[in-house]
């Protein structure tokens, strides 16, 4: 019963591969292999048990014993070459796959669709060999003869970039199957081509009829702003009609589509539906949570997540650090690295990266370094974040960090540059605009840029027009708006439009540059002029702009165009705009006396910074409520913001307006608190507040213990008191 080639054997042997086909794990097949090595299957049946064998390895990722397999072989055919072809392929071993595939024709087994295919799938093929198979496919006639060798010449293209190539190819195929269709709708999304891809889905609805998960997925993934809702609440309709609302993969790419195009409602309504969410579910959540500006929102759904024994990875930590950053708040970050370490994620390349970006935002260096150190294979992003961090602390430093990320191998590209240029000194600008030149980048439009800023920022404003005008290429836009902005900021008004009426095709910012600097110089009916006129050249107004429009209202006290203004926000979708242009609505209603509108936009808000407060605070105390300014300063410090020079000027003049004399003392006495010189401005509050509550003694014991020569505004504050009726009552105020 043992002997060699026994038909009962080979019968079981048979059986056995049918098993191992079915459960597909090391556990089954290496015994099988082991087995057919001890018991040698009969030659008829030799080939086709170890190609199966090569089969079942490829798909358990064990290359090498595929390998193994395929050299040891007695006898091969052309299935032998086509699956250790595909499996050298699937995992990227381009080389091997293709002398093994030269190997194959110079045995003369002639390629089939099946060996072009896998070879075309491998994700490091390049175009050069793709062509040469391409053409090898025409000659032989397996480009038309089926759909297989098409599909993955259009995956090749679109890796590589060619898009024109995968165009013409889609085109040429004579014969497509559902996933040709679904390759090209999807590389239509992917790449932006909205129109292209939806016109192409509505052919495939009315040529196929039946549509799979992957035909919606990639329909889906070129919908990616508020103009594309419409048609992605179509597909939505279509994909109930369809049977598919229950599939997961489904159900997250509509998610997702609904979270690119700024429906948050509808994210949360599907994300409540769904049966059986898995990560990717919660991290779509979170991640347009995230994006969405509300912060808390995302770390509350992270939370919930773990209770929901749902086990985060790295994108879902990436979503949750970023939101860490937005609310730079320690105890939450710290949290979340926690949680990180736990995983022992903190080694990855992109999660280092944004740990290191997080705690250098928090002013925490040493933090920063340390997670920098833990990263295993460091690349540009995760040094350049480094960069960055002490580059807002220390010039010197961020310009030994790019020397060092040089000397380990690692090429700077523009942001490093950029990184280092942020608070460079002349010295260091000097050094790197050197290096910049050396590595090729002086003509780079974005390190052109942070150069220009750079010299601007330390006064060297003719050495950066030297050198834009010895450069090789036309002045871009964003350049030449770097160096009007440099004009502007320096008060050179007629400098600057004259430099930025050379432009043939200004951009937004080139307008909120003329704007600005127009305001700045005091003309202000020509700034609304210009807001017109932008408006006509179909420019889109940004953040910025309607940021001077309405800093111009403040200075004009004009509430009807200021409410003008913030009805075009809200026509325009009040949501796109963000916390710099609340902060000065709220300013701009409280100089224009209408506290309601002020009071009304801070409670809206969901994103709130000390600037928010100290303008609500400011609205507050100049139209009379000094009590409930200070109501609001102490919710403000409660809620962990730490008050800045401006916040006490804000506060003091509230009180000041309304009278409140104990609490302006110990409001000036509590800037010491908070390690903060008292300037003039801040003096002025204090001496008016004094003189004109009848305390001219102690404002004037105020003036002399000043640091400096008071101004003529504290004089005059100080006179205006002398003039009024002293009173001869202590007004129940005790000062100390």
């Amino acid at each position: 019963m043992s002997f060699h080639g026994d038909f009962l054997h080979q019968y079981r042997l048979l059986q056995l591969l049918q098993s191992c086909s079915k459960l597909r794990s090391l556990n089954t097949t290496k015994p099988f292999h082991a087995l057919t090595i001890t018991i040698r299957p009969n030659p008829e049946q030799a080939t086709f048990v170890y190609n199966n064998i090569i089969t079942f390895y490829a798909s358990l990722n064990q290359v090498s014993l595929a390998h193994r397999v395929f050299d040891n072989m007695p006898e091969r055919n052309k299935v032998s070459y086509n699956s250790i072809i595909s499996c050298y392929s699937k995992y990227g071993y381009l080389e091997e796959a293709w002398r093994t595939f030269c190997e194959m024709i110079d045995c003369g087994f002639r390629p089939n669709n099946f060996t072009l295919s896998g070879l075309l799938s491998c994700v490091s093929m390049d175009v050069g060999r793709g062509i040469m198979l391409q053409a090898l496919a025409m000659k032989n006639g397996l480009f038309s003869s089926d759909a297989f060798v098409g599909t993955a010449l259009l995956g090749l293209f679109e890796r590589c970039g060619w898009l024109d190539e995968a165009f013409h190819v889609f085109k040429d195929m004579p014969n497509k199957s559902l996933i040709t269709w679904n390759s090209m709708i999807s590389l239509l999304g992917h790449h932006g081509f909205v129109e292209d891809c939806a016109v192409l889905f509505r052919k495939l609805v009315r040529k196929e009829g039946s549509l799979s998960k992957c035909s919606f997925e990639g329909v889906l993934s070129g919908l990616v702003c508020e103009e594309d809702l419409k048609f992605g609440r179509q597909i939505h309709g279509l994909i109930i009609k369809n049977g598919f609302d229950c599939e997961v993969l489904v159900v997250n790419s509509l998610i997702n589509m609904y979270a690119k195009c700024s429906s948050l409602s509808q994210v949360e309504k599907l994300f409540e539906e769904v049966d059986g969410r898995d990560v990717v579910t919660w991290n779509t959540l979170i991640s347009a949570i995230s994006k969405s500006k509300n912060p808390v929102k995302a770390l509350e759904v992270f939370l919930k997540m773990s209770e929901d024994g749902i086990m985060p990875n790295q994108t879902t930590f990436a979503s949750v650090v970023n939101s860490c950053t937005s609310l730079l708040v320690p105890m939450c970050g710290e949290y979340v690295h926690g949680k990180i370490m736990k995983i022992a994620f903190e080694t990855d390349v992109y999660l280092g990266s944004a740990l290191v970006d997080y705690y250098a935002k928090c002013d925490k260096l040493d933090n920063a370094i340390c997670c920098f150190r833990e990263i295993n294979q460091k690349n540009v992003v995760s040094w350049n974040s480094l960069i960055l961090g002490y580059a807002n602390k220390c010039s010197s430093a961020s310009v030994s960090l790019l020397l060092e990320m040089l000397q380990l191998g690692f090429r700077p590209n523009e942001f490093s540059f950029s990184a280092a240029l942020k608070s460079s000194l002349v010295l260091e600008l000097k050094q790197i605009h050197g290096l910049t030149i050396r590595l090729g980048y002086e003509n780079n439009e974005y390190v052109l840029t942070s150069l220009i800023t750079s010299y601007g920022r330390n006064g060297l404003i003719t050495d950066a027009l030297i050198f834009v005008k010895a450069s090789k290429i036309p002045l871009a836009v964003v350049p030449a708006n770097s160096i009007a902005g440099i004009y502007n900021r320096s008060g050179q008004y007629f400098e600057t439009l004259k430099f930025l009426s050379q432009l043939e095709e200004p951009d937004t910012e080139s307008w909120n540059i003329v704007i600005a600097a127009c305001a700045r110089n005091g003309n202000y009916n020509e700034v609304f002029e210009l807001f017109k006129h932008m408006r006509i050249a179909q420019m889109l107004p940004d953040n910025y702009t309607y940021a001077s429009l309405l800093c111009v209202c403040s200075k004009v006290c004009n509430l009807a165009l200021g409410s003008s203004l913030h009805g075009l926000l809200i026509k325009t979708n009040f949501s796109y705009f963000d916390i710099f242009v609340r902060n000065v609505l709220i300013d701009m209603y409280g100089k224009c006396g209408h506290l309601e509108s002020a009071v009304k936009i801070f409670d809206s808000m969901t994103e709130r910074n000390l600037i928010t407060w100290t303008a609500l605070i400011s609205a507050l105390g100049i139209n009379g409520c000094a009590q409930e300014a200070l109501e609001r300063f102490n919710d403000m410090e409660f809620l962990g913001y730490r008050p800045d020079k401006v916040a006490f000027i804000a506060v003091l003049t509230a009180c000041r307006h309304g009278a409140l004399v104990r609490e302006g003392m110990q409001l000036f006495g509590k800037m010491n608190n908070y390690h903060i010189e008292p300037e003039m401005d801040h003096y002025h509050c204090l001496v008016d507040l004094l003189a004109r509550n009848g305390h001219l003694e102690e404002a004037e014991k105020v003036i002399s213990c000043m640091p400096f020569p008071p101004d003529a505004h504290i004089w005059r504050s100080f006179l205006e008191g002398c003039k009024r009726p002293r009173n001869t009552e202590d007004h129940a105020v005790c000062i100390k």
